[in-house]
């Protein structure tokens, strides 16, 4: 039997355009997406993978990465070259195993399946790693993660949109039983969503193997009139997405609404359009170019 293969397009581009190629890659309907920053951590540029069953057609391909650049407010001149190139069946999990190691956020450990965790005193959340979606290394999912540790109190309910691999429902689940032992699971306590069917899978998968599966429900859709309100909402998205989902997040936000998935030059149309709905004071953190913008609300 002849072994499957796959295709792979690399883009080598400056470090600010790797969340617009992955935008890309998704609307060419990679298989799955790779950012090469684990080992070049020091490089300007890095190299965004996206995998296909095959080559897509060299004008649809361009259309599509100048169309993502523009949404982000980049230039094109930020890619610095790019490759298709064949990839025979491997072993991915061992290929996985020779690079990804586990990555700290304060007292959260994102680490796989297979990394043994000495220090009983972190939140351990597994990640079985794969083609796609997100294993916690992105600046965007550290910069949530350290905010819900910084500010989510015992009890609250939570509500992830844009979910992806499920990392940060997941855990929310676990500080919240480290926080009240006598707290029990409730699936209206976590709702997690994505309009991606398949990371819905993949993050159903994640609880289950983190153990927390009744204490989230998950969803593949998107939120709407319809959704209840929470106490603690996250959305860790893009700023396009997140601008015109602006009102209706404030309306399901109880205490805290989180905004990730930001661009520094992006964040004056964020903070603007938040004042412009009546919030005013908001917190900014920033990790390499992006950031994370947490506003405090009225609970009345």
């Amino acid at each position: 039997m002849s072994k499957q293969h796959w295709y792979a397009l690399d883009v080598t581009v400056e470090r600010p355009a790797t969340e617009a190629i992955e935008f890309a890659f998704n609307q060419l309907d990679a298989l799955g997406t790779e950012i090469d920053h684990l080992r070049y951590k020091t490089s300007e540029t890095v190299v965004v993978t996206g995998y296909f069953h095959e080559i897509v057609d060299e004008q649809l391909c361009q259309c599509e990465l100048n169309h993502a650049l523009s949404a982000y407010g980049l230039k094109a001149s930020l890619v610095r070259g790019q490759a298709w190139r064949r990839i025979e069946e491997t072993d991915w999990l061992a290929e996985w195993k020779k690079y990804w190691r586990p990555t700290v956020v304060g007292e959260f450990v994102i680490a796989p399946p297979w990394e043994k965790i000495e220090d009983p005193e972190k939140i351990v959340i597994r990640i079985e790693p794969n083609m796609a979606f997100g294993t916690g290394t992105h600046a965007t999912t550290q910069l949530c993660l350290q905010a819900i540790q910084d500010n989510f109190t015992a009890g609250e309910t939570f509500m992830d949109v844009g979910t992806g691999t499920g990392i940060l429902a997941i855990a929310v689940a676990k500080l919240n039983a480290k926080m009240d032992d006598a707290w029990l699971p409730n699936r209206a306590s976590i709702f997690a969503v994505d309009t991606d069917e398949k990371a819905v899978e993949i993050a159903i998968e994640n609880a289950a193997m983190n153990g927390v599966s009744d204490h989230i429900e998950f969803a593949a859709r998107s939120i709407s009139r319809d959704t209840p309100a929470f106490d603690f909402v996250c959305a860790n998205l893009t700023a396009d997405t997140i601008l015109p989902l602006m009102p209706l997040l404030l309306e399901k936000a109880r205490r805290i609404l989180l905004l990730s998935g930001i661009l520094k030059e992006q964040e004056s149309s964020v903070v603007s359009q938040l004042e412009r709905l009546g919030v005013g004071d908001v917190q900014i953190a920033q990790s390499e170019e992006w950031i994370s913008v947490l506003a405090e609300l009225d609970a009345d």
